[in-house]
């Protein structure tokens, strides 16, 4: 992604409470060339203007959900998923 990547400071707080680290750990799974796939949000109907980024951060699938803008891309919050881990990375793990 080549776009600007942005994201809520007390979001990425929160982030890293839970998780031990933010949205920053997105931006260097991006930059090792730890993209697994760019897709719609599966639920069109509530998250339409959404996607998702999934990106491998820990030998484990993360979905990261995103709103574009004409700023760049605006991250909204991220989570560990053991369907996109097993669809993504299946054999690797």
């Amino acid at each position: 992604m080549r776009e600007a990547i942005d994201w809520g400071s007390e979001k990425n707080a929160s982030l890293r409470t839970r998780y031990g680290f933010g949205f920053e750990r997105v931006l260097v799974a991006l930059a090792d060339g730890d993209l697994l796939a760019v897709r719609r949000h599966p639920n069109r109907e509530r998250y339409a203007h959404q996607g998702q980024l999934v990106v491998e951060i820990d030998r484990y699938a993360w979905v990261v959900p995103f709103v574009e803008g004409d700023a760049g891309v605006f991250l909204k919050t991220m989570f560990p998923s053991r369907r996109a881990t097993k669809e993504f990375l299946g054999e690797r793990q």
